[in-house]
């Protein structure tokens, strides 16, 4: 699957150079926008032209029904979705890719996980344990199969800087647990979860474990067998996909026996007036027409990421952090949140401006070109927790440039000079 990476195949002691920029050409609204300092790819990253244009030629050369046709057409749709499917399955190293299942986001996929596995296992007395670091898409799901199950929502967690002990995850996950949920990487601190230790723990009590790969697969290796989690959920558009693709990699054997969360055309083998027989995974969870197109450009979106080289992204995402956060400690009233280690914030860095509401900040940085996130990130519990009930996130990604830092810093200036005058 052709992602055409222009840049030049770089080392990770090259890609580190923020001075010099190879990739922005390759991102056509970072291209036609040079007054634009995005800094929100935590949310949603830039999409390459190689993806928007794969997009194109699947509605220009093979656009028909997947799955539904015999014809040329529909056989050309078919493969291209398969394809795509060994695309996602080689990103999180899945052993088989019929273990990945198609969905329209990773809420979409916890929400599946909630629903199926949550009401097959769960009963009053049961534990599903959580973190405080999780997005609200991968607690709002437990708090309600829980309230329905009469089972306990548990929760894990860290320490200041977002860091889980062995005591604490010893302590939390214990023989009553049946479901342990957590994020990979957190939105909010960008610190890593130690998913190993918490998979060995989860496994010894007996529990499933689930992890949340969101804010992980556009800046990590994953190997879900090494990991030992038991399901992964992720979105594409995070990772220079399309809007509205997700993918939950399953051990195959857990998703055979797990219900069907969505049902009606595609899933089935056969129907009759009294029942249904499913479909084999993973075609048994993916009911109704697929995103044909987005999933096929959502594959070239991770086969650029592939060719860019996740130890050249991790040095570059790296050397932009570090450069950040050494320049916000220079300005009076800016205090980051999380990891003090830049290394440790995998492209995030969540801040506070002392007397500036954060929704303020990104309003009048707004008004310098330079787009950052404000708010509470779909991370209430977790920002309570921190008594911090808002804060401003700048996230970076490869195709960033110091330049784009220099921006946010004086535009920061800026917001504090419009508040308290110069100084």
């Amino acid at each position: 699957m052709d992602a055409r990476c222009s840049a030049p195949l770089l080392s990770a002691a090259r890609a580190a150079d923020i001075a010099a920029n190879p990739f922005v050409a390759d991102f056509p609204l970072l291209a036609a926008r040079p007054d634009i300092a995005y800094l929100d790819s935590a949310a949603t990253a830039q999409r390459p032209a190689a993806v928007i244009e794969a997009e194109a030629r699947f509605y220009e050369t093979m656009n028909a029904n997947p799955l539904r046709g015999l014809y040329g057409l529909s056989v050309e749709a078919t493969a291209a979705l398969e394809e795509a499917r060994a695309t996602f399955a080689r990103r999180v190293g899945a052993a088989d890719p019929r273990e990945i299942v198609f969905t329209r986001n990773a809420t979409e996929s916890l929400n599946l996980v909630a629903k199926t596995l949550g009401e097959q296992l769960l009963s009053e007395g049961d534990e599903v344990c959580i973190s405080i670091l999780e997005h609200h898409s991968n607690l709002i799901p437990w708090q309600q199969i829980c309230a329905r199950t009469g089972a306990t929502l548990v929760w894990l967690y860290p320490d200041a800087e977002g860091h889980f002990s062995p005591e604490e995850i010893e302590a939390k996950i214990g023989p009553a647990t049946r479901i342990v949920s957590i994020a990979q990487v957190s939105n909010v601190l960008g610190v890593e979860t130690p998913v190993a230790a918490i998979a060995e723990r989860a496994h010894a009590m007996g529990a499933i474990l689930i992890v949340d790969g969101a804010q992980a697969v556009s800046h990590l290796p994953v190997a879900v067998q090494e990991l030992g989690c038991d399901l992964y959920a992720f979105s594409a558009h995070k990772a220079l996909g399309p809007f509205g693709v997700g993918a939950l990699w399953g051990r195959l054997e857990l998703l055979e026996s797990m219900p069907p969360f969505l049902t009606g055309g595609e899933m089935i083998d056969s129907v009759t007036q009294e029942g249904a027989v499913w479909a084999p995974v993973p075609e048994k969870f993916e009911a109704g027409t697929q995103d044909a197109a987005g999933i096929y450009a959502s594959a070239v979106g991770l086969t650029y990421l592939e060719e860019v080289g996740l130890e050249a992204i991790a040095a570059r995402e790296e050397a932009l952090t570090t450069l950040l956060m050494g320049e916000l400690a220079k300005l009076e009233g800016v205090s980051v949140l999380g990891p003090c280690d830049p290394a440790e914030h995998h492209g995030v860095v969540s801040f506070d401006v002392a007397g500036i509401h954060p929704h303020d900040v990104a309003s009048l940085l707004d008004a310098k070109g330079v787009a950052i996130r404000a708010g509470h990130h779909c991370a209430q519990p977790l920002l309570a927790w921190l008594g911090h009930p808002s804060v401003n996130r700048a996230s970076v990604a490869f195709y960033n440039d110091a330049d784009d830092v220099m921006q946010l810093v004086d535009g920061l200036k800026f917001v504090q000079e419009v508040f308290h005058g110069s100084r």
